[in-house]
């Protein structure tokens, strides 16, 4: 899900002027310096350091910012040196634009926890800590649908079919471009063997998506949502969640994130969460939204500091209340539990529990493909009686446009 932003603050009350002259001792070594850009958790995360500093006397001054200017601002005040300690990164190519900026966290006492593929890692050192994970696929009413009705390209079809007849919509989009093509489209790449190196190819011209069957089958998928479902380009997020909150949709390609869409209305069936069957998948699409970094300028004893908030907020019974209980994370730390997950995201904890998940393919794609070049070749699909083959032909021209090919 794309990051939401939120306003500047400081945990003692003040203000901070963001990107000004800062904090006079921004470099002070009994001081920990946090940026970071997930508004949801912003009041709860002053809390947890508010909770720190009681516990440990060490100040925490938090930073944070409106816009989708983060990662921008971020990378202006650590090459100016004025940077933070302890920082918020994208997983994937975020990562890997800031490794030369990053400590090696590989010897924090609860990385050995954590699963592998959710940790960031560059130059062969962990470097990221992840927030939580989150998934996504089908989210359906279990009074209409069941799994087994949704295990393969043909029992989709079918089960479209029939939820037309019966006057529901049996699967829905929308219009905003992660929703309409950005993250359905993961599922094609996310199915391979090798999807890395596949993506790799497919950006230098050496392979192509319409002559890749994961791709040739996912356009047929396409179809039968434009054929048997109502038009996406004239629904929005809250019309896609409210008909399904509503029972006017079977279901939705959303992930654990659209549970709090659901809170405004008196839902009388159970959800849940399944894969998007392509070529008969059976895993969920799971990934790590951000990651904590520390920042590898700063000075030793205040990057020390920041490795023992992240040990406290990961390993102590009050960091770990927080992680559960006041940001909702679904726990990525062996042993870590939590009673309050809603009913998706206890779908997500069960499959990475199980280890059925598939990677993100969107953490890899390039940069401004889904808004630039990917949502006109939806749209144009979805208002045209488009072939499956010119949809490939299309995707792939975006592709390579993308790639400055």
């Amino acid at each position: 899900m794309k990051k939401l932003m939120g306003i500047v603050f400081l945990f003692t009350g003040m203000t901070l002027p963001l990107f000004g002259g800062g904090s006079k001792d921004v470099q002070g070594t009994n001081k920990i310096v946090i940026f970071q850009s997930k508004v949801e958790i912003t009041t709860q995360l002053e809390e947890a350091a508010r909770a720190y500093q009681r516990e440990k006397n060490i100040e925490v001054e938090v930073w944070s910012t409106t816009g989708d200017d983060y990662f921008h601002r971020l990378r202006t005040r650590i090459a100016n040196k004025q940077g933070p300690t302890l920082f918020s990164l994208g997983f994937g190519s975020e990562v890997t634009q800031m490794s030369n900026y990053l400590e090696d966290l590989g010897d924090l006492p609860f990385v050995k926890d954590i699963s592998g593929p959710l940790l960031a890692k560059a130059g062969g050192k962990v470097v990221g800590i992840p927030y939580t994970v989150e998934g996504f696929g089908i989210v359906y009413n279990k009074s209409l649908i069941t799994p087994a009705e949704m295990r393969d390209y043909n029992s989709f079809v079918k089960t479209l079919q029939n939820m037309k007849a019966k006057g529901i919509n049996g699967f829905g989009l929308s219009q905003e471009s992660y929703f309409l093509i950005g993250h359905i489209l993961n599922a094609p790449f996310a199915v391979m063997t090798d999807m890395e190196q596949y993506m790799d190819r497919l950006a230098k011209g050496q392979v192509k998506m319409i002559e890749t069957p994961e791709f040739q089958e996912f356009a047929h998928f396409y179809a039968a949502i434009r054929d048997n479902s109502y038009n996406p380009l004239e629904v929005n997020y809250d019309k896609e969640c409210g008909d399904f909150a509503t029972g006017k949709t079977a279901a939705i390609h959303q992930g654990n994130w659209a549970y709090n869409m659901f809170a405004d209305y008196k839902m009388n069936f159970e959800m849940g969460l399944m894969p998007f069957p392509i070529r008969g998948n059976d895993k969920l699409a799971v990934s790590v939204p951000s990651v904590w970094a520390i920042n590898n300028q700063a000075p030793e004893a205040q990057r020390k500091l920041a490795k023992d908030f992240l040990t406290w907020l990961y390993t102590s019974e009050t960091g770990r209340r927080f992680i559960t209980e006041e940001f909702g994370f679904i726990p990525v730390v062996k042993g870590m539990t939590s009673s309050k997950l809603d009913p998706l995201s206890a779908e997500v904890s069960r499959y990475v529990m199980e280890g059925k998940t598939i990677p993100w393919a969107t953490s890899l794609y390039p940069p401004g493909i889904v808004d630039v070049y990917l949502v006109p070749v939806a749209q144009q699909f979805f208002t045209s009686k488009q072939t499956t083959q010119e949809f490939l032909i299309a995707l792939d021209k975006a592709w390579a446009k993308a790639n400055g090919r």
